[in-house]
């Protein structure tokens, strides 16, 4: 195939999109930065959320919240697939300068998207009892854990249509854009949430549906700002590829070759994120049988995690990113420094999580749990796996710029295997030997599997292989 120009149609003015390796380490920490911030800003709603649960309202509202984060991660899995395949097809049109397959493949993903979040927000609605009860959620919080989630897959359409915006934004490079539309939507969280949860401003008491309906006043008002900043501020020296205007608009509907190369890439990670969640599902279930407390436990050891994998998922996905700019740019040769960058950054910044995770454990567990006896399990939970997200994120990065290229099935495939025969058996067989702490030490096996199938795979296959643009 051959090279288009990288700074055609700007002027001549080059890119950061295609860096030379000798930049990586300030192209990486521009892109990663951002990303990070936005990662913190996503989860510090959710956090702030659990704190004004835990706090205001107490452990059985907690653990009742709690039981659904397996359940939404389940039903986003297919939205998180379709955006990474979007941003790496973006990645290579934009590496290559072609604006309009840029468009393309945004209006396709974006209908997509919006049709199965509104069949899943009804399903989701529909069956919230039945899930629940299936899980075998506790007697004492099944009717709570139901409300709660009966709201918030109301909440899903638009947090589906967040999710795509903010993946694909970042196949063009931006990642300022999400970051600003995450300081609104957090901002905003934080204001409406105990608002809500009090009944202040003349509003009756929600409790702890608060969250989900703050959550879907914020994630309205981001994207309505969202869409200004593209139409009004330019990008790159010229109109936002991904503006709402008229140049968008006729690709507001499913190409069917876009589609499949979208699914192509987006299904294997999809189904990866499927089977992780359904895992979690397992693991949740395990956990309820040591009750409310150890769910409370869970929780709070879950909003630690979300924060200490930030730089290892922000970093994974940069590489991607790269990468897939660097093929559609033609310029494969970079994909090796893109990887060896993407790894000693993940050692060094997921590196630090992992220390400030242990070194203030028990103060950050106590801003989510109030009962002594709740903190002392979520420490030991939490000391028992935190280490392993280093080696998740370099197993992350390989996989990442593997999927730059659209090698999807084997290292999707590695992941799988690793969490299906690694991860829930041992957590299975561990749980009844060990108790509840048998439970965590499944992280660490299946991560350190998964590492070591992806670096053979990497080295004996992938790098031996042609890499190709996988859009015209």
């Amino acid at each position: 195939m051959s090279e288009t120009s990288n700074t055609a149609a700007h002027g001549g003015k080059p890119a950061m999109h295609v860096p030379p390796p000798t930049h990586l380490w300030r192209v990486f920490l521009a892109f990663v930065g951002p990303m990070i911030a936005s990662n913190f800003l996503q989860s510090l709603s959710g956090t702030a959320n659990s704190i004004y649960i835990g706090q205001m309202l107490g452990v059985k509202a907690m653990a009742a919240v709690s039981s659904m984060f397996p359940i939404v991660f389940f039903l986003i899995a297919f939205i998180i697939g379709l955006g990474a395949g979007a941003s790496v097809l973006i990645g290579q049109a934009w590496g290559a300068r072609k604006v309009d397959r840029v468009r393309a493949v945004v209006g396709t993903t974006l209908v997509a998207g919006l049709i199965f979040g509104t069949t899943v927000a009804v399903l989701g609605f529909v069956f919230a009892a039945d899930i629940m009860h299936l899980l075998g959620t506790p007697a004492d919080i099944v009717a709570d854990a139901i409300s709660y989630a009966r709201v918030i897959m109301i909440a899903l359409p638009g947090i589906f249509l967040f999710l795509l915006l903010t993946s694909m934004l970042r196949g063009v490079g931006d990642t300022v854009s999400p970051l600003l539309a995450l300081i609104l939507s957090t901002t905003l969280g934080l204001i409406i949430t105990p608002a809500l949860i009090r009944g202040w401003v003349g509003l009756a008491p929600l409790g702890l549906t608060s969250a989900a309906w703050a959550s879907i006043i914020a994630n309205t008002a981001a994207i309505v700002w969202l869409a200004w900043r593209l139409l009004h501020r330019p990008y790159d020296n010229t109109t936002h590829p991904m503006a709402p205007n008229a140049a968008m608009r006729p690709h507001l509907r499913i190409d069917p070759t876009i589609f499949k190369a979208v699914l192509k890439i987006g299904v294997p990670t999809g189904v990866q994120m499927i089977v992780i969640s359904l895992a979690e599902v397992v693991l949740l279930s395990l956990v309820n049988g040591f009750g409310s407390q150890a769910i409370a436990a869970y929780g709070a050891v879950n909003q630690i995690i979300n924060y200490v994998q930030f730089p290892a998922i922000s970093i994974a996905i940069t590489c991607s990113i790269l990468g897939a700019q660097a093929i559609g740019a033609g310029k494969p040769d970079r994909l090796g420094p893109i990887t060896r960058t993407g790894l000693m950054m993940n050692l060094v910044l997921t590196g630090t999580m992992v220390l400030i995770g242990y070194a203030l454990s028990r103060v950050i567990i106590r801003l989510f749990i109030a009962d002594e006896a709740v903190v002392d399990i979520a420490q030991g939970l939490l000391h028992i796996m935190l280490w392993s997200f280093l080696v998740m994120g370099s197993s992350g990065a390989l996989a990442g710029v593997m999927r730059a290229s659209g090698s999807v099935l084997v290292p999707t495939g590695i992941s799988i295997l690793c969490i299906a025969l690694v991860e829930v058996p041992v957590a299975y067989f561990l749980s009844k030997s060990m108790g509840l702490s048998g439970i965590w030490f499944a992280y660490p096996a299946a991560f350190t599997a998964m590492l070591t199938l992806q670096t053979l795979y990497y080295r004996l296959v992938w790098m031996k292989k042609p890499k190709l643009r996988l859009i015209d």
